[in-house]
């Protein structure tokens, strides 16, 4: 999944991003259109995304508090990218300086999400997730959330496991059951054996022998005899 250049970025959005039309502060319209198809049909483009905080910042008569919490999610899908903190450091001070302000009390979770992925926290993240409706309001713009977030956790464990319990990785994926058996056959394409959950073998997770070679020649030994010579002298 590229999320700084994808293949489905139309060409309006690439003249707008690529040119001098990414200062026309007629532009957020576009890119806030844009936004919300990356939310419905479950890609991002973090760099027009960025282009479109960076006009925000630009022409605040423009700022559309729910569009910054959008990106910010879309953001959150691609962990463990820098995305979401370079997305939050485009946001402008004095729109969550207030700490009661809603935009505020949102990128405060958000960014504890984003810990939490970032720490591999998987079942505290899902555990998060749960503990408040506000969670459900910041993610129902966009489609497939969790599924999204479940994809990128299963691609990173299979970059760094070869099986793993099956229990441990229902707390993971934040799933249990049939739901979680389902995910791990059909989604993942794993193989479940008992309580273990078989991971095929890649480029990432495979075993690779490892060899140190140490060239010694000579003249090495010549300088370190010579020196303890010195040093008895």
């Amino acid at each position: 999944m590229d999320s700084e250049d994808p293949q489905e970025r139309p060409e309006d959005i690439v003249n707008i991003i690529s040119g001098l039309e990414r200062y026309n502060p007629e532009a957020v319209g576009n890119l806030e259109d844009y936004l919300r198809h990356q939310c419905e049909n479950r890609y991002t483009d973090s760099n027009a995304n960025r282009t479109l905080l960076k006009l925000y910042q630009l022409n605040p008569d423009r700022v559309k508090e729910e569009v910054i919490t959008n990106t910010l999610v879309k953001a959150l899908t691609c962990f463990p990218s820098p995305q979401f903190s370079l997305a939050l450091h485009l946001i402008p001070p004095h729109l969550i300086a207030n700490p009661q302000a809603e935009l505020a009390e949102a990128v405060t979770k958000l960014r504890e999400l984003s810990n939490q992925l970032q720490g591999a926290q998987y079942a505290r993240f899902w555990a998060t997730l749960d503990s408040d409706d506000l969670y459900a309001d910041l993610t129902t713009d966009i489609d497939g959330f969790e599924e999204l977030i479940r994809v990128r956790i299963a691609t990173l464990i299979s970059h760094a496991y070869r099986e793993v319990e099956l229990p441990v990785l229902e707390q993971w994926l934040g799933l249990d059951g049939p739901a979680a058996l389902k995910f791990v056959s059909e989604t993942a394409g794993w193989r479940v054996e008992g309580n273990l959950v078989k991971i095929p073998k890649n480029p990432e997770n495979e075993a690779k022998k490892s060899e140190v070679r140490e060239d010694v020649n000579v003249d090495m030994f010549s300088r370190v005899i010579r020196r303890a010579w010195e040093e008895t002298v």
